[in-house]
């Protein structure tokens, strides 16, 4: 009765129940298990492009529209960005000799050669909670972080002391902020040049100059600080650690370790064919 009604013949019909997966559809079914814990990693945040970004790096050949249509027909997406108008920042003059020495330039070839800090504040049941974070920009990772319930300055020198601590060479390293009170603090500036840290500060207005920072910022809020409700300081420390030191990070290595391995073959090829 069934194939009468499709205008389907029952040869047909019971060809088509006995017929084994095609390739394409066992190769779909292996990749979207790999999205679906990809996604479940990521607690439901990371949406098509930065799919394809992780699944590019882990190997995969795969396009970016056939990543979207897996993903939509499993009813997975990412967290969206929420569009907001940006606020003049308020005119503050710089420390003598200081100017922006990176002029919009993210970009780094070596490791500790570039980084960029800046403050953002997250909202909790017992008040605000600030956030300073120190990042690579050859890397991406944050180097260096800390946390209080009020911005002040030695807040600021705690996220860079731990920045220094880590460091592996003792090499001068540009530090690009905005021009913030508590970067143009005398103790701030004293503890930069102890430390061979070359002091950059945005131009006046222009939050553009520090966008490598404010769009870890705005990864960060979309990914978890939006989607959670903090009751207390402490439960928020504790996520934000979560997101910076067992998410963030150990991604950002495994990309450094790749791209440094993709380097070293192509080396070893060169010199071979030379």
């Amino acid at each position: 009765m069934m194939c009468r009604c499709l205008k389907v013949s029952p040869s047909g019909y019971y060809d088509w129940e006995a017929r084994r997966p095609s390739s394409r559809q066992v190769d779909n079914g292996r990749l979207l298990s790999r999205i679906r814990q990809i996604h479940e990693d990521s607690r439901g945040t990371i949406g098509v492009p930065r799919m394809h970004e992780d699944l590019t790096h882990e190997g995969e050949t795969t396009s970016r529209n056939r990543i979207a249509r897996l993903m939509v027909a499993a009813g997975l997406q990412g967290w969206p960005r929420k569009k907001k108008r940006g606020q003049r920042a308020q005119p503050a003059l710089s420390p003598p000799g200081v100017e922006n020495r990176l002029e919009r330039d993210f970009s780094a070839l070596e490791p500790e050669s570039k980084w960029v800090t800046d403050i953002t504040e997250i909202s909790t049941g017992e008040g605000k909670l600030y956030l300073c974070v120190v990042v690579d920009l050859f890397s991406n990772l944050v180097v260096g972080w800390s946390m209080h319930h009020r911005q002040d300055r030695h807040m600021v020198i705690r996220a860079v002391e731990m920045a220094v601590w880590q460091r592996q060479d003792s090499g001068p390293v540009i530090l690009h902020s905005d021009r913030g009170s508590q970067f143009r603090s005398g103790d701030y500036q004293c503890f930069l040049k102890q430390n061979a840290l070359i002091c950059s500060m945005s131009a006046v207005g222009h939050c553009g100059d520090n966008a490598a920072c404010e769009g870890f910022f705005g990864v960060l809020k979309r990914e978890r600080v939006n989607r959670s409700k903090y009751r207390t300081r402490d439960i928020a420390k504790s996520n934000l650690f979560d997101y910076i030191e067992r998410f963030h990070n150990p991604r950002k290595r495994r990309r450094v370790a790749k791209r440094d391995l993709e380097y070293s073959t192509v080396l070893e090829s060169s010199v071979e064919a030379g």
